[in-house]
C-alpha cells in the first residue's frame, strides 16, 4: 500500500492511499486531469515526425524538423523515447528510461509546499514519529492527516 501526504501551499494536509504503483498512476491521472503538459509518455522520433505530418525522407524535412532529426541522428529512428514534463523538463525527450510511476509523483508534488510519499505502511508508521514534518505544532495538521489515514487503513489504532 502506497500512502500519499499532500501539504499546500495554504490549507489543511490531506492522506491518501493507493493500492499499488499501478492504482497510484491511475489516482493520479484522475486527480491531475487538468495538469498542462505531458506527465508521462513514451515515444519514438519517428513517431514524433509522423504526429507533426511528415516522413523521414519527405521534402523540407531538414528544415522544419531539425530537432527530431537530431534526436535520429544520435539515437536511431525507433529508439524509445521518454517525456516526463514534471520529472524532467517541458518538452524535453531522453533515451534514458524514466519511470510512469516517478513520472507521476512528481505531478502530484507539482504545486505542493511539501509532499511525501511511502512505499507501505511501515515506512508511514516511522516517519509519523521520526520526520520532522510532523513535529510541533507546525506539522500538527499533517500529522493527523496521515496518522487518520493510518487509522482507516487499520495500521494503526485510534487511540486517543
Amino acid at each position: 500500500m502506497i500512502l500519499t501526504l499532500e501539504v499546500p501551499q495554504l490549507g489543511r494536509p490531506s492522506c491518501w492511499f493507493a493500492f499499488n504503483e499501478d492504482d497510484f498512476v491511475r489516482k493520479a491521472r484522475i486527480a491531475r486531469q487538468a495538469a498542462q503538459g505531458i506527465i508521462f509518455t513514451t515515444t519514438t522520433p519517428r513517431e514524433l515526425l509522423t504526429a507533426r505530418g511528415s516522413a523521414p525522407d519527405s521534402p523540407g524535412v531538414h528544415e522544419q524538423h531539425a530537432d527530431l532529426l537530431d534526436l535520429a541522428a544520435s539515437h536511431g529512428w525507433d529508439t524509445p523515447l521518454y517525456r516526463a514534463d514534471y520529472l524532467l523538463a517541458p518538452g524535453h525527450y531522453q533515451i534514458e528510461e524514466v519511470s510512469e510511476f516517478v513520472a507521476h509523483v512528481a505531478v502530484v508534488a507539482h504545486g505542493l509546499k511539501t509532499c511525501r510519499i511511502y512505499l507501505d505502511e511501515e515506512q508511514a508508521m516511522d516517519a509519523l514519529y521520526s520526520d520532522p514534518l510532523y513535529a510541533e505544532k507546525e506539522g500538527f495538521h499533517a500529522h493527523m492527516a496521515l496518522r487518520e489515514q493510518l487509522i482507516a487503513l487499520e495500521v494503526m489504532s485510534d487511540d486517543l
